[in-house]
């Protein structure tokens, strides 16, 4: 096969969740897996989705008669705080029936490269297939205990690809093939020129995403915020004690949105705040807020740096005090320049033509390994 022809590739997010996800369920991964299905098999390859009963992706669909352990999030909440599920790896054994049947087919030609959108479920059976590409996109923040295990299971046929260079300093040795940011289907997006009366908060409710942080800023800077994410049963405790005693009629709490909704909220306010506390490793809901033309303030943590432009679509500060100064002069920021801004740099098919990049490379270098 020679690059530029079409590719044979099956991918898989979770083998116990259907794709596209269930409306209540919070799992990024699986919408960017649909996204890049649909845009590679657009391109003329042939796309093969892994997924259990229920799943309707826009390729073809292998289930191996597998049903899904969650079809909503209290079944989902259920099954990742159950600790006999957890601790006999019920999920991990779903992932697994899959990865297997992936390998063994493309070892008989089937598939030309193998796609995972979490780097553990295919862990234990890569070196046994030497001859198979692998791909993996890393969603997650590489935590230290990441690197050694990427080093237990290491093979030549692993390739990663990270969702920004930030995401990479933890584990800089690792063979990485890219940085592909993730993208948005702007259309999906309406643009409004005029600025809110609001600042906005989107995102779980968890001390990490500072919530908290978003709140001090709109007290000090006497603005309304509107803050929107699940509260989940893990962070139910930080909510009651930290969050919902500072609720009130110009601090107000809406709940978990599913993205349609919360774009419009999006839309109209006047800018949305990302105190993160964390080293996020892209954010999604920047170049959400982007897309409608409302900019972004956020610290200077993880990938901000990369998605934002200080001063043009938002502001990068350092602590709350600058978030606060950002603030006010947040009319300073033109919301076409945020739109257009990404429009040409988070695009579905930016998105797309950076993973057609990495496969086309991943298997040259596997002939050139061969040879």
């Amino acid at each position: 096969m020679k690059t530029g022809e079409s590719l044979k590739i099956a991918t898989m997010v979770r083998a116990y969740l259907p794709a596209p996800r269930p409306a209540d369920i919070v799992y990024a991964p699986i919408d960017l897996a649909m996204a890049i299905c649909e845009g590679l098999a657009e391109r003329g390859h042939h796309v093969t989705y892994y997924g259990p009963k229920g799943s309707k992706p826009p390729v073809h669909l292998k289930t191996l008669d597998l049903e899904p352990l969650a079809r909503n999030n209290a079944e989902f909440q259920q099954l990742v705080q159950s600790t006999d599920m957890q601790m006999h790896y019920i999920p991990g054994l779903w992932d697994y029936y899959y990865v297997r049947d992936m390998f063994e087919r493309a070892r008989k030609g089937e598939f030309d490269l193998l796609h995972f959108h979490h780097v553990e479920s295919a862990l234990p059976f890569v070196s046994l297939y030497p001859e198979v590409p692998v791909v993996y996109t890393v969603h997650d923040p590489i935590f230290p205990w990441y690197q050694q295990v990427f080093d237990m299971y290491h093979s030549d046929n692993q390739h990663y690809v990270s969702i920004s260079n930030s995401q990479r300093l933890p584990a800089p040795s690792l063979p990485y093939v890219a940085t592909i940011y993730n993208g948005i289907h702007v259309k999906d997006y309406d643009f409004s020129a005029e600025m809110g009366d609001y600042l906005l908060f989107a995102g779980r409710i968890v001390p990490e995403k500072g919530v908290l942080e978003a709140i001090k800023v709109a007290e000090r800077t006497k603005q309304k915020l509107l803050i929107i994410g699940p509260v989940f049963e893990t962070g139910r405790a930080y909510f009651n004690k930290s969050i919902k005693p500072r609720l009130n009629k110009n601090i107000r709490y809406l709940g978990y949105m599913e993205r349609e909704k919360l774009a419009e909220y999006m839309r109209h306010a006047k800018a949305f705040l990302m105190p993160i506390k964390w080293e996020e490793p892209f954010g999604m809901t920047m170049i959400e807020s982007l897309a409608t033309g409302t900019p972004v303030i956020a610290m200077r943590r993880g990938s901000v740096p990369e998605v934002l432009i200080d001063g043009v679509t938002g502001y990068i500060v350092n602590d709350l005090s600058g978030m606060v100064r950002a603030v006010g002069k947040i009319d300073k920021i033109s919301r076409e320049v945020c739109r257009d801004y990404i429009v040409k740099n988070f695009s579905i098919s930016n998105m797309v033509h950076g993973y057609e990049n990495a496969f086309e490379l991943v298997l040259k270098k596997m002939r050139q390994t061969k040879a």
